[in-house]
Formats: C-alpha cells, sequence, structure tokens
C-alpha cells in the first residue's frame, strides 16, 4: 500500500483505491451533534481509535478502480480540478495529480467502461468531467455514467438550486453525450453481480453499490458514514448530511448486514487503509482494517 494506492483483491476483481486529497477536520465540525457524547464514548473505550474531542479527524477523497471480467470500473470521482466550489474552500479551483494516480493503478481516462455514483455531491463527481479548450468535457470518453435518479432530480428542487453549479459543469456534459445511465430509486443490478441499493438520508438518493465474485461480497458504502467513529456510534450523524435520521437508519442497516454477511466495506472517506470489516462486540459494531 502506498500513500495514494491500496489494493485488494474478491474473487477474480482486483480493487484499487485511488486518492485524490487527504484533509483534517475537527470532530465538533464533522460531528456537532455529538460533541456531548464523545467523553462518555472514550471512558467506555469503544471507539476504534485513541481519541479525544480535541483531535481532528482526517478525511480522505478517494475514487475506487474495479478491474473485473476485461472491464474497468470507477465507483464515485471525487472533486475534479478548476471546478468553481464557492461554498467550500477545501474543494475549490483545486490542482491534483488524480488522473496520474488513476493511470499508476492501471487505468487512463478512455480505458474506463462504467463510472457509478453513489450520490452526486462536489466531492464525488469532480471527475466526471474535465476542462478541454475552455469547456467541460467528459473525462471517461468511452464509459457510461450510472447516477442516482433522486439525485439528479433534487438539483432542480429549491433545496438544490444552490448546488445547481454541479450539474452544470460534472452532470449535464455527460447527458449531452449520452454517456448517463439513470438507476431508479429502488436500485437495482447495473451489471452481473454488481448493483445499487438505496441508502437515502446522507443526501436525497444516496446509494451503496456492492459487487459479488468468487463467492464474496464488497460494499462500496460512499457517504453512509464519513469515519470509523460512526461504526461504533453509528447515532452520530455527521454535518453534510440532509436527513440524519433518515441517514441513522440506512448507516444501521448497512452495518448489521455488513456484520452478518462478512462484506468488504470500501467507505468513500475512510482514511488509512480505507477498507475493512464490520463486526459485533455485545451489543456494539466494531471496525476493524484490512
Amino acid at each position: 500500500m502506498s500513500e495514494h494506492h491500496a489494493t485488494y483483491r474478491l474473487g477474480n476483481a482486483v480493487i484499487t483505491r485511488i486518492v485524490e486529497t487527504q484533509f483534517p477536520l475537527a470532530f465538533s465540525t464533522l460531528y456537532p451533534a455529538a460533541v456531548e457524547d464523545i467523553d462518555e464514548a472514550i471512558a467506555r473505550r469503544i471507539l476504534p481509535v485513541d481519541f479525544t474531542a480535541a483531535q481532528e479527524i482526517v478525511l480522505s477523497v478517494h475514487s475506487w478502480l474495479i478491474e473485473i471480467d476485461g472491464l474497468k470500473i470507477l465507483i464515485d470521482t471525487g472533486i475534479g480540478n478548476h471546478k468553481s466550489r464557492p461554498f467550500s474552500t477545501l474543494f475549490h479551483q483545486l490542482e491534483n495529480p488524480f488522473l496520474q494516480r488513476l493511470a499508476a493503478a492501471g487505468a487512463t481516462p478512455d480505458q474506463i467502461d462504467y463510472v457509478l455514483l453513489t450520490h452526486l455531491h462536489t466531492d464525488h463527481v469532480g471527475w466526471n468531467t474535465r476542462l478541454v479548450d475552455g469547456a467541460w468535457q467528459p473525462t471517461f470518453p468511452r464509459a457510461k455514467y450510472v447516477l442516482p435518479r433522486t439525485e439528479l432530480e433534487y438539483f432542480f428542487t429549491p433545496a438544490g438550486e444552490k448546488r445547481r453549479m454541479l450539474f452544470d459543469d460534472s452532470i449535464l456534459p455527460v447527458i449531452c453525450t449520452n454517456q448517463a445511465v439513470v438507476m431508479d430509486a429502488d436500485g437495482g443490478e447495473i451489471l452481473p453481480g454488481i448493483a445499487f441499493h438505496p441508502a437515502p438520508g446522507h443526501s436525497a438518493g444516496h446509494m451503496v453499490i456492492s459487487m459479488r465474485s468468487g463467492g464474496r461480497e464488497a460494499m462500496f458504502s460512499g457517504d453512509a458514514m464519513h469515519s470509523p467513529l460512526q461504526v461504533a456510534r453509528p447515532e452520530w450523524g455527521s454535518t453534510y448530511c440532509l436527513d440524519p435520521r433518515t441517514a441513522m437508519a440506512s448507516r444501521l442497516a448497512l452495518l448489521e448486514q455488513a456484520a452478518e454477511s462478512g462484506a468488504l466495506i470500501l467507505p468513500a472517506h475512510f482514511p488509512g487503509a480505507s477498507a475493512g470489516y464490520v463486526t459485533r462486540e455485545g451489543e456494539d459494531y466494531a471496525w476493524r482494517y484490512c
């Protein structure tokens, strides 16, 4: 494992993490409603890291590259370069070597067959497109971009209007080239062994993506949880969740399924090795990195 890559095998699939960037956030910023609970959680020693409320939480922004049966599939596409994001200094007008890191992992943009998007937040759709001669063009010219219908529709609601710039620079260009495939709200299989599952709450139509190969299962959990802390404390909702109560229900369902099935969990923002397993410890859940 390198700083920017980590590789896992699942049956005949090879899964590689490609990191775009990492950044720290204060606990009180990411989980403001949980500040009163942290001392008790530390005292019980149920958290998966040596943690105090004064510490920062490191979040990783990365994509997952799947190579299976001759296909190259990308799960989420990070923040992107040259994107105007005035609502976030962390994501505004970046210059990250993501495509070079993707190439180092064994894939060039024209080799990607599918881009599967768990949801349409700014740090998950940015590399859908890149700036070419002053215009936004699909980064992956051969790929089908699969995206949740409810997420797409949200841009055209009053609440979604303020983020329409994401739609304009990162979604509309792949619609205009007929590369977009819209996944209905109840999910379903998009390729043999690869399926979308509704997991709303973080965003209107957030999805978890599952993959089966060689009798094993992996689950790309998107933003159902942002940190291993939420495995031990699933009731801690992040500040980025649209509907914290629904997000918690989706997270609990994911954790229960993961603990029962032994699936490999590949979140979108966990630092370190990023991937791991969920187990039961009494009435709680626990996280174990690969």
